[in-house]
């Protein structure tokens, strides 16, 4: 009869347990103790999750895109508009460089004719300072036609009479000469 006594005893000490209380301390410490690497972990891995899922996703589009793209007369049509572009380009650059030569040519030519117009001046006596403003000015109009800047009058910061050192700023602060000879003490 003990036996059975120690029996009952048992089956209701385990059918007391059955809600899981007796884990609470221990999940409780190991929470107290490493919480926020716990919620660190359980995020990197859902991050991992998100991307690991993006990645294959991308994956079978592009090889349902790829194969469908391995069609040779599609390959052809865009090899063909690829290069037709590449030549498009390239000669609107081949344009536009022999626009710039030209420019620069132009630019060089007007020079060298302005030198000589003021070597010829030199030798005849004339001065040719004038002249080369005046060249210079058409060089520059030249260069330049297409950013005019305004010219800004610039007004002096101060005025011609001021002394810095003088004390007659007008500010509210003057600079004083220290004393000479020794300091007065005892």
């Amino acid at each position: 009869m003990e036996a059975e006594a120690g029996a009952r005893v048992r089956n209701e000490a385990v059918l007391q347990n059955q809600d899981l209380s007796f884990l609470l301390p221990s999940v409780t410490a190991f929470l107290s103790d490493y919480g926020w690497y716990v919620v660190f972990m359980c995020v990197g891995v859902y991050l991992l999750i998100q991307h690991l899922h993006k990645n294959r996703s991308t994956d079978s589009q592009s090889s349902s895109v790829s194969a469908a793209s391995q069609d040779p007369e599609s390959v052809v049509r865009s090899q063909a508009a690829l290069e037709a572009s590449r030549r498009r380009m390239q000669e609107e650059q081949d344009a536009r460089a022999a626009e710039f030569r030209e420019r620069q040519q132009r630019l060089e030519e007007e020079k060298r004719r302005q030198k000589i117009e003021m070597w010829e001046s030199m030798k005849e006596g004339k001065s040719y300072r004038g002249n080369a403003k005046v060249a210079q000015q058409n060089t520059e109009e030249a260069t330049s036609s297409s950013s005019l800047r305004p010219k800004t009058d610039k007004k002096p910061l101060r005025n011609s009479g001021y002394i810095p050192l003088s004390g007659d700023g007008g500010g509210t602060c003057s600079w004083r000469p220290g004393r000479r000879g020794p300091s007065a003490g005892g």
